[in-house]
């Protein structure tokens, strides 16, 4: 299939979606990275300058689509394996393995793109389940609506806990001056051996500086939009979208301390899921489920 709307940048072809004052690049073959979104001339997200493409899962910047689990998941102790309910021991990359693969474009216009991961050799090595994996793109006169379609294909039940991880562009100076509004949740974290921390009540609002921040879960206890109020920007986070998956949590990291942007990722599951079950979904054959969130400019 042809496309009309391809953008040269950093010497790589990219499907641009939008207008000139609203739009994306994505890179199908890379994961399905969304890798810009510049919105009245400003950088939505982060990029950086010299981004390796060689190596595109390790760039730190655009939009990572994290598929089938999310985080770290550890067996006997060790990272990066899981084992199934039968007992038997699987080898899985941290985030999975959906940013490593090309996806194919199923569609494409001036304002949609619909791209798809399918089950391979190389994803049954470490998750033997038939899938289908889609990621959408639709733009919206104030924002961005992203759908991750999740269907079993096979005849096995799957497990399954999909996620973001936007990088959105934020100087590092500014943390101070940036505030995240939450609906109601408790905040966890991961122990270097895969447990998860006691839940402690969270807050409604914290300013980015806090270190309670950072590689941290903060487990939804009901709907809402999460809020990024930025000096010069607004970001809102709209996880409720009537007749979809409801969104698990929200996670908030970011690399160092003067690291110019600041991750806020909705996950449908906490990491290690598959062994302890906050989050982990299930699809019987035949069956399929969307999660929805939206990314609106608001100010």
């Amino acid at each position: 299939m042809a496309f009309q709307n391809i953008q040269r940048f950093q010497n790589q072809d990219l499907i641009r979606v939008g207008n000139d004052d609203n739009y994306l690049l994505l890179a199908p073959h890379y994961g399905g990275r969304l890798v810009r979104w510049v919105r009245h001339g400003e950088e939505i997200l982060y990029w950086p300058e010299a981004a390796d493409w060689s190596r595109p899962a390790k760039i730190r910047g655009g939009n990572p689509l994290l598929f089938p689990f999310i985080g770290r998941h550890f067996a006997d102790g060790e990272a990066g394996r899981w084992r199934d309910a039968n007992g038997t021991t699987h080898t899985l990359p941290q985030h999975g393995f959906a940013r490593d693969l090309p996806f194919t474009v199923v569609a494409a216009d001036d304002d949609k793109i619909v791209m798809a991961l399918e089950s391979s050799d190389s994803t049954r090595a470490g998750y033997p389940y038939a899938f289908r994996f889609e990621a959408s793109y639709v733009m919206l006169e104030d924002g961005v609506e992203v759908a991750l379609r999740s269907e079993n294909t096979g005849s096995d039940r799957l497990p399954y806990y999909a996620g973001h991880h936007f990088y959105f562009s934020l100087p590092a100076a500014h943390r101070p001056d940036t505030r995240l509004l939450l609906p109601e949740a408790v905040r966890l974290r991961q122990e270097p051996d895969g447990r998860l921390t006691h839940a402690i009540q969270g807050e409604p609002a914290y300013a980015l500086d806090d270190d309670r921040l950072q590689d941290t879960f903060h487990a939804l206890r009901g709907g809402g939009s999460v809020t990024l109020a930025m000096p010069g920007r607004t970001l809102a986070i709209d996880l409720d979208v009537p007749g979809c998956v409801a969104w698990h949590a929200v996670t908030t990291w970011t690399e160092s301390k003067d690291a110019d942007f600041y991750c806020v990722e909705p996950w449908l599951g906490l990491p290690d899921a598959i062994h302890h079950g906050h989050g982990l979904r299930w699809l019987e054959p035949g069956e399929q489920e969307t999660a929805v969130c939206r990314v609106r400019v608001v100010a």
